[in-house]
């Protein structure tokens, strides 16, 4: 399971936004549009440990 380290620790930031805070945007984003996801796409989200893809 993926953690979100605190922001200090990340020490990605670009334009004021960290890194780890798109990566919570896109995980959103795909996990609310799965249904429009093919079958490879999902297969590949439940291979890096997402639940919701399998």
């Amino acid at each position: 399971m993926l953690t979100k380290p605190s922001k200090a620790a990340s020490g990605a930031f670009e334009r004021g936004v960290a890194a780890w805070d798109k990566l919570g945007v896109f995980l959103s984003n795909t996990k609310s549009r799965r249904a429009k996801l093919t079958a490879s796409k999902l297969q590949e989200l439940a291979e890096l440990g997402l639940d919701w893809a399998a």
